[in-house]
């Protein structure tokens, strides 16, 4: 795998995970749920464990390309944090944009979503800094 650093992979799809728990809980989860219209009773009604079990696979597959797409540049601080950042405005926000737009969702809700994935990579990107990748 291009020699992708292992523990980079796993401490930034941790990080990832992490800061959606953040992100969706005390920063601006009841934003999200009103955005949605859900309540937390239908939420608590939901199969946890493949909500998350499911989300942290996804941040691991997540963090494995980004770790191999990094694994062959010969990235500083710059370049590193500029290819995270910008896989998530180049490829992320554009996709969630034009769903966004055809299931006729919220700005407010596309600006939260959108936010998170720029946080997400970002942080990812920082711990392939700081790990090596």
């Amino acid at each position: 795998m291009a020699n992708a650093n292992l523990l980079a992979i796993l401490v930034a799809a941790a990080t990832g995970f992490l800061i959606g728990g953040l992100w969706y809980g005390p920063l601006f989860g009841k934003a999200w749920m009103a955005e949605h219209g859900f309540t937390e009773e239908q939420l608590r009604g939901s199969n946890m464990f493949k909500i998350y079990g499911l989300t942290f696979s996804f941040s691991v597959l997540s963090a494995v390309f980004l770790g191999h797409l990094l694994a062959f540049f010969d990235t500083n601080t710059r370049s590193t944090l500029m290819i995270s950042v910008g896989i998530s405005f180049g490829y992320i926000i554009p996709a969630i944009g034009t769903n966004y737009l055809f299931s006729r969702k919220s700005g407010r809700l596309f600006a939260i979503d959108a936010g998170y994935w720029i946080v997400f990579y970002a942080a990812m990107g920082l711990v392939f800094l700081i790990l090596g990748h």
